[in-house]
């Protein structure tokens, strides 16, 4: 079994997805669970986590509405507004619903690179305890100080790590990432997601040994019981296929015990996520 514990659907228009330029015309189309199956039939993957894209309640209730219809999705991450006073009201509605498993905030587009410890921020942030849900950190290397002192103040609250915080890998820079990842790895409520590596590396040219370093320097900070795997499809598309992006971590884990490769493939997505 695999679970891809990261990916996303929409109904593409420019005026909803303005961050998808020219250079990545790929991406300017419909991307629904159909597309999704057939990608993860050829994958050998069975079913997937779908993280929010845009920041809107209408797009986490249309999410919650394909995980009814289609069993590939085994939770949502959906979006709300964590800073306003609506959010206990808003987390109700939506933690009523079995497949509703966690929150994301697109953090790393805040110019604020403290953005996660503003006060209302956190205050929004601590109710996620009482509904049992997770929190999904996006950010860049610059903002992980940020997360490290959120993760201790938080200490009961489920965090994972999208995209390994996305590290320089095209320029093949290791610091001071590696410092935040090995100290955000001690708070032992924060994962990580091995996912949305090709994108930060050279589109057309990655081989599979570029991302070798960084998850080497994640499997020390994590370890085997918080790691799992995300495709970040079809952003991934940018610079490869689906089965290609899922065979990375498999093929850097090949040689590990089988039960290490099912915790970061399938057990520790469905143990964090509660799914």
């Amino acid at each position: 079994m695999a679970i891809d514990a990261h990916q996303h659907f929409w109904i593409y228009n420019p005026v909803d997805y303005p961050w998808i330029l020219d250079s990545m015309r790929v991406l300017r189309r419909d991307f629904l669970p159909p597309d999704l199956v057939r990608e993860q039939a050829r994958a050998h993957v069975q079913g997937s986590v779908v993280v929010q894209a845009r920041q809107t309640l209408t797009e986490t209730r249309w999410l919650l509405e394909l995980a009814d219809q289609h069993s590939v999705i085994r939770g949502v991450v959906g979006w709300v507004d964590l800073r306003s006073d609506s959010v206990a009201v808003d987390l109700t509605e939506f933690g009523r619903h079995p497949k509703f498993v966690g929150v994301r905030h697109v953090v790393q587009e805040e110019p604020d690179i403290r953005f996660l410890m503003q006060p209302e921020f956190v205050r929004g942030l601590e109710r996620l305890e009482e509904f049992d849900l997770a929190y999904d950190l996006l950010l860049y290397p610059k903002q992980l100080p940020a997360a490290i002192e959120l993760a201790r103040r938080l200490p009961r609250q489920r965090f994972v790590l999208d995209h390994i915080a996305k590290p320089l890998i095209r320029a093949g820079v290791i610091g001071p990432w590696a410092e935040y990842i090995r100290e955000l790895g001690q708070c032992a409520n924060v994962y990580c997601k091995i996912s949305g590596m090709v994108t930060e590396a050279d589109w057309s040219r990655w081989s599979k040994d570029d991302f070798s370093p960084y998850l080497g320097i994640v499997w020390d900070a994590f370890g085997e019981d918080r790691l799992m795997i995300g495709s970040d499809w079809p952003v991934c598309l940018l610079a490869g296929t689906y089965a290609q992006i899922i065979d990375i971590p498999r093929h850097y884990f090949k040689d590990r015990p089988e039960m290490t490769r099912n915790k970061i493939f399938e057990l520790n997505a469905r143990r964090f996520y509660r799914i």
